[in-house]
């Protein structure tokens, strides 16, 4: 049976999925794949991926996004985690801002999972998190995206779009804190900036001046 990612984008020239559970597509399955050096023994051990008992994949995700100026050209990096494999993900856009990459960085890592997972997902973003782990998120979409009674909440059609893989996946956001030694994190960083400076960047149809 062919491969499907999350967002329908059908992954091109794979063989059928093994036996064993592996959760990520091997190709083409996202914006743009870079091969790099495995990540430290530290992290390796730290992150092996096993499968719980309930069957679910498990899988550790790493994310970071940012605009230079913001807003302004903006790319988001993602580096995926299941055993031994690795996958890495990264895209620019022309306009857009630090929150909205975020914010696009854990998605793009979610939506290219093809099956349900339980997810570890490590960002620097302090608004990424708390948004997901204390409730805003549910609150802002059960408001109608509406902060308060005067103020709507910005970047709805990202955040409508993380709340629904959230229900697909279990995801445990963790924050880490930025360029420090986070090494994984800090090569996320890395790829978000390379995208950024491509050219021919995608638009960021979503993006207002006040998001």
């Amino acid at each position: 049976m062919s491969q499907v990612c999350r967002d329908g984008q059908r992954v091109a020239g794979e063989a059928p999925p093994s036996p064993g559970p592996d959760p990520l597509p091997t190709s083409g399955a996202a914006a743009a794949t870079t091969k790099t050096r495995a990540p430290s023994r530290t992290a390796t051990k730290a992150d092996s991926a096993t499968t719980t008992a309930a069957g679910s994949p498990q899988v550790t995700i790493y994310t970071d996004g940012g605009a230079s100026p913001n807003p302004g050209k903006g790319g988001y990096g993602v580096v995926l985690l299941y055993g031994k494999h690795r996958k890495e993900l990264s895209a620019g856009f022309q306009r857009t801002t630090n929150n909205r990459m975020e914010i696009l960085a854990a998605i793009a890592g979610l939506e290219v999972l093809r099956e349900p997972c339980q997810v570890t997902l490590y960002s620097d973003s302090q608004y990424l998190v708390n948004a997901m782990t204390k409730g805003w998120v549910e609150r802002w979409r059960r408001k109608g995206w509406m902060r308060t009674k005067k103020d709507a909440a910005k970047n709805p059609d990202l955040w409508d779009r993380l709340y629904l893989l959230c229900q697909r996946h279990t995801v445990s956001f963790k924050w880490v804190r930025g360029h420090a030694s986070n090494v994984e994190n800090n090569h996320c960083d890395r790829l978000a900036t390379q995208a950024r400076k491509l050219p021919d960047l995608a638009p960021d149809t979503g993006f207002e001046e006040d998001s």
